[in-house]
């Protein structure tokens, strides 16, 4: 009989947290990930929940007045695939993209000749590296504990949902006949 052991499970957790430590000291003062838009998960079983997506769409970088290419040179990710269905997600994902650009530090790629974008001398001192850029976290709506009134008592959910299921599968047959009831009496 042979017994799969996971010994080494404590190591390689230590072994993922330095290797996360040695990146960010060597990309400092960069973050470690990039910026990723809020968007709805697929499916009506989750489309009430939000997470992180893959990346912005070209209309919100757009909406942002950013460049792609700028955008992916300050870590900014975009996804070219993606598109918007509301104006919600558009306005929430280009307000993001906008509280990023007024916290960026951008250090000059010439230090004696930075541009009128880029960080002053104190500006980069002052600079502090986030691990987490802009981390979201899902707002928790609770509703207050309240009486259950005699309507909400009386109602009969599986009854209503199979009446309107079967008035709207029978709404053809039903318009048909009549139809053709109309069209006998005359």
């Amino acid at each position: 009989m042979r017994v799969r052991t996971w010994f080494n499970q404590p190591a390689r957790a230590e072994r993922r947290h330095n290797t996360r430590v040695a990146k960010a000291a060597k990309v400092f003062p960069r973050p470690i990930t990039t910026l990723k838009p809020i968007v709805r998960c697929p499916t009506v079983r989750y489309n009430i929940k939000s997470r992180e997506g893959k990346g912005f769409t070209l209309e919100e970088i757009k909406a942002a007045k950013i460049s792609v290419n700028y955008a992916r040179s300050v870590g900014i990710s975009v996804d070219l695939r993606r598109t918007n269905l509301s104006k919600q997600s558009l306005e929430l994902n280009s307000q993001r993209l906008k509280e990023y650009m007024s916290k960026l530090v951008v250090f000059p790629v010439n230090g004696r000749k930075p541009t009128k974008t880029e960080a002053t001398k104190e500006q980069q001192e002052a600079a502090v590296q986030n691990l987490n850029v802009l981390p979201y976290t899902a707002p928790v709506v609770t509703e207050a504990p309240r009486k259950v009134t005699e309507e909400e008592k009386k109602f009969k959910a599986y009854t209503t949902l199979r009446a309107t299921w079967a008035k709207a599968k029978y709404c053809g047959i039903r318009l048909k006949a009549k139809a053709k009831k109309a069209e006998k009496k005359d």
